[in-house]
């Protein structure tokens, strides 16, 4: 198994696989009841991805060749148990130098036995103070970024993305209270707590897997962290009527937005990769519920729109997702510094693009879950200059989420760990009635 953790973590790191489907790809070759392991596993070394490789910097007197880097991988996955698991160490160390051999590196097995119980006997240093990246587990671009952007929050920024996340619920209000379904869970024997602000947010003490929540199958409850259910709510408040929830994959919001809006509103979800369109239509039967999906192109009204205005429109833009680290730890190391002049564009594109659909009067929500300015505040700023006929509405749905918030130049940030939450940013639109 800690053969499989390797080549997952070498995808990643030199393949360039996102995080999710690297275990997809592999976790069938593992036993079912191994594979939370497994993930625990690759989630840690890539949590912990700078530090680890400062401390193989010391183990390793060379590079390994190019053809051998998966064992810079499993070095990687055995430091991790050393530092940061119950597993005993002499089980780590038999087992990961196993895997050299299950991997076709036996010539390298002493190698990683070497490197493993020097590192056990020896103080190797997992940072320095001359490396930033090592010391904050983070890319520098990233770093400086949210130096910039977070003068007085980033180091919490950098410490909150290095935790692994909680599991929030949404209790399906249709169908019971948040209350009501912390009893239900109480009476399975399970632990949740509510959130002030976020009236369908459940906090579990534990997670588990969606098969132990009672009524999950039938659309009792879903997982979405509460940062993202404050969305629905603040596009719908007072309004009805046509809604579309653009880049709408996986369809946690539209779920959300068809439990509140019931019958009062006429839903088409929206999202340009099929394959992930087809997680949208998942969701939505799974609530008994009905909404037109569509899979195109946002940016693209004509290719899909029937010319019918909006009177909401929720915009969940594609984003570097610097929000959600410590859910997708991955990011950390696929996504780039030039990446976010490219979304920027992207999403500014959206922003135009979908404004034309809305009705004078109308409402769009435009949401990230990106902690830089230049995806969120920036957008927002260049679309109001660009628009005249736009204008933000900076009335929060409720003031408890108002502790929440950090209030920006142009929308509101919550940062990852604030209070168990993601990182999102909300900007609220209103189209002036001529």
């Amino acid at each position: 198994m800690r053969g499989v953790a390797a080549e997952i973590v070498d995808a990643v790191v030199a393949k360039g696989q996102s995080l999710d489907t690297a275990i997809a790809n592999n976790e069938d070759r593992v036993p079912v009841d191994d594979r939370s392991l497994l993930r625990m596993l690759c989630y840690g070394t890539l949590r912990r991805h700078w530090q680890l490789q400062h401390c193989i910097g010391q183990l390793v007197d060379r590079p390994l060749k190019k053809k051998d880097r998966v064992v810079n991988a499993l070095l990687a996955v055995g430091l991790y148990q050393l530092t940061d698991t119950r597993i005993p160490d002499h089980a780590v160390v038999s087992q990961t130098v196993e895997a050299a051999r299950v991997l076709r590196r036996p010539k390298l097995a002493g190698l990683v036995n070497a490197c493993l119980r020097r590192f056990q006997r020896d103080e190797i240093a997992a940072a320095d103070s001359k490396n930033a990246e090592a010391r904050w587990n983070h890319p520098q671009w990233l770093i400086d970024r949210l130096k910039q952007d977070w003068p007085d929050d980033w180091q919490a920024i950098l410490a909150a993305n290095d935790e692994r996340a909680p599991m929030w619920l949404r209790a399906n209000a249709s169908m019971n209270s948040a209350g009501e379904y912390r009893d239900k869970l109480a009476a399975a024997g399970r632990v949740a707590e509510t959130l002030a602000g976020v009236p369908d947010a459940l906090r579990l003490a534990e997670p588990c897997a969606v098969e132990a929540l009672p009524g999950f199958a039938d659309g009792a409850v879903s997982v979405q962290d509460a940062a993202a259910q404050i969305a629905a709510r603040w596009l719908l408040g007072a309004k009805r009527g046509n809604i579309l929830d653009a880049c709408a994959a996986p369809g946690g919001k539209t779920g959300h937005l068809l439990e509140l809006g019931g019958q009062e509103i006429t839903l088409t979800a929206l999202d340009s990769d099929p394959a992930r369109v087809e997680s949208i239509r998942q969701n939505v039967e799974r609530l008994g519920r009905h909404a037109t999906i569509v899979a195109a192109d946002a940016s693209k009204p004509g290719e899909w729109w029937n010319d019918v205005p909006f009177d909401g429109i929720l915009l969940d833009a594609p984003c570097s997702a610097t929000g959600v680290i410590r859910r997708h730890p991955d990011i950390k190391l696929l996504r780039r510094a030039s990446d976010i002049k490219a979304l920027s564009r992207l999403q500014a594109t959206l922003l135009d693009a979908l404004w034309a659909l809305l009705s004078p009067g109308g409402r769009l929500l435009y949401a990230t879950c990106s902690i830089l300015a230049a995806e969120n505040d920036a957008v927002v700023g260049g679309f109001l200059k660009r628009h005249g006929d736009a204008l933000e509405d900076d009335v929060l749905p409720n003031n408890n989420i108002r502790d929440l918030m950090r209030r920006t130049a142009h929308g509101y940030q919550i940062l990852p760990g604030t209070a168990g939450l993601d990182g999102f940013y909300y900007a609220c639109l209103e189209k002036k009635v001529s």
